[in-house]
């Protein structure tokens, strides 16, 4: 059985549609994790959830933290990889990593 939303027939049966399962297991981009944590921030600091849903939704503005984080630290990693030549072209310098 299938969990998801109540169907429009108002049946009270449950349907879960592929778009809803696909994006269930996508990571969002930079700019969708930016804005549910600003979300989160708003819902916690007006005092619209429960202590119980704060902790849950802190979790999840933790962990969206994390991956803004990293998005960041690979866009930063591409930047220094590119290298202007002297004649104005650019090109790809290997990365290394911090020891």
């Amino acid at each position: 059985k299938e969990v998801g939303h109540p169907d429009s027939t108002g049946s009270g049966r449950y349907e879960e549609t592929k778009a809803a399962r696909v994006m269930a297991n996508k990571k969002p981009s930079f700019e969708e994790a930016l804005k549910q944590l600003e979300e989160i921030t708003a819902r916690i600091e007006r005092g619209e959830i429960g202590l119980e849903e704060s902790i849950t939704q802190y979790e999840k503005g933790m962990s969206l933290v994390k991956q803004c984080r990293d998005i960041l630290t690979k866009a930063e990693h591409k930047i220094q990889e590119l290298q202007e030549k002297s004649d104005g072209s650019l090109t790809v310098k290997p990365h290394k990593t911090k020891e």
